[in-house]
């Protein structure tokens, strides 16, 4: 029986689903699910600073981090995404075909990084999460959103339920903020993206697991404080 390679195969999937990403990651950025993403990372992160894009699939993303004053790297699995980021931001920002679990970067090089809807692909998000936080310097911060339970990606994973391979790691986002302040990752905000239909009174006044069960996608900001 051929062994399940998780990177090879993400590589593989994500080069095939390159030109269908291109054609709907600019709605997404501009008014869809991360429409709001730039602006809260602006909120915290100060402009200027070296950021790295991590999963940057097209670059699209990446584009809009310069366009806000960052200093922006990208990097991706895929080769046919890094192609298209290459090719749709000319000089803007500069992409690298990489694995998240092994960056092609030295320890504490960044003043940030970002990863939406990145770790759910990934065969072990903590070790992921623990190159992400590797190449962030002390005292900078983290952007990762996660998928929540209504999000409709999700059912990548669904084969697994049958004991078959699939590259998309269902987890929920109460979940990673376990495993993020269980790194000694500092919470400091998170914001709700949520499907329509559901309006702000629904959620208001819940806890935030509860805030975080209705989502599509819940967006962090963790700061690296230093290992305890």
């Amino acid at each position: 029986m051929k062994s399940f390679n998780w990177e090879k195969e993400a590589e593989t999937q994500w080069d095939q689903r390159a030109a269908f990403w291109n054609a709907r990651s600019k709605k997404m950025w501009d008014s869809g699910s991360r429409k709001d993403i730039v602006d809260f990372i602006k909120k915290h992160i100060p402009e200027d600073y070296d950021m790295l894009d991590v999963g940057c699939g097209d670059g699209y993303g990446s584009f809009k981090l310069t366009q806000a004053g960052y200093k922006v790297t990208g990097v991706d699995i895929s080769s046919e995404m890094i192609e298209l980021a290459k090719k749709n931001n000319k000089n803007a920002a500069a992409f690298y075909q990489a694995d998240i679990n092994q960056l092609p970067f030295k320890a504490d090089t960044f003043h940030g990084a970002v990863g939406i809807n990145v770790l759910e692909w990934t065969e072990n998000p903590v070790s992921a999460l623990n190159e992400m936080k590797r190449i962030v310097k002390k005292d900078g911060y983290l952007c990762v959103g996660i998928l929540g339970p209504t999000a409709g990606p999700r059912e990548n994973s669904f084969p697994r339920l049958y004991g078959e391979n699939a590259i998309c790691n269902t987890m929920m986002p109460w979940e990673f903020q376990r495993i993020a302040q269980e790194k000694n990752l500092e919470y400091i905000d998170g914001f709700g993206v949520y499907k329509e239909g559901v309006n702000e009174e629904n959620y208001s006044n819940l806890s935030l697991d509860l805030k975080q069960a209705l989502t599509f996608m819940w967006v962090f900001i963790f700061r690296k404080a230093g290992d305890l």
